[in-house]
């Protein structure tokens, strides 16, 4: 069941990070992301006071999480959008996290669609993302829920982590 983030989920959404970014240390990163830089707790927790954040639970346990808004950071600005929304008209899928216990069973499909069908309901147009170049199960994943890739941009992910992004768009105006 996917449903919005309580607080009592926060513990298993930071160990989520951790257990994430702890494998990735060992064997190669999706991600690009730091243990202890981004995400973090504070990331769930500013998330969950905003009322933006969201997990799929399964048998009393938090299997992915995922902020949805409509904040898009200031690289977006210069992309070239190929459908084009005002800013109220596009929904933000950010920091989708599936730990690697719950990998491999179709969470990360379930809140792709979840953030699609939130989207529709909201009346958006548009959805959009970005994850590192180099998570090529994240961009096949995108991808293959029908996502198009609009470009890629330089950041500073938090401000500490250079990171390219590829990000992505999926049109929802000829779907309302």
């Amino acid at each position: 069941m996917i449903r919005k983030a309580i607080i009592e989920d926060i513990d298993q959404i930071e160990n989520s990070y951790t257990e994430l970014l702890t494998y990735e240390q060992k064997h190669g990163t999706n991600s690009n992301w730091i243990l202890g830089v981004y995400p973090t707790r504070n990331v769930a927790e500013k998330a969950f006071d905003e009322d933006t954040l969201y997990v799929l639970e399964e048998n009393g346990k938090v299997c992915a999480s995922m902020i949805l808004n409509q904040n898009q950071p200031e690289e977006y600005t210069g992309m070239d959008w190929m459908y084009k929304a005002e800013p109220e008209e596009v929904l933000v899928l950010h920091t989708l996290c599936i730990p690697p216990s719950a990998a491999g069973k179709g969470y990360g499909s379930q809140m792709v669609k979840y953030t699609l069908d939130f989207a529709k309901k909201m009346r958006m147009k548009a959805v959009r993302l970005d994850t590192w170049v180099g998570n090529k199960p994240a961009s096949s994943l995108y991808t293959k829920m029908g996502f198009r890739p609009v470009g890629v941009t330089h950041v500073m992910l938090n401000g500490l982590i250079p990171s390219e992004l590829i990000l992505f768009e999926f049109n929802l105006s000829d779907r309302l």
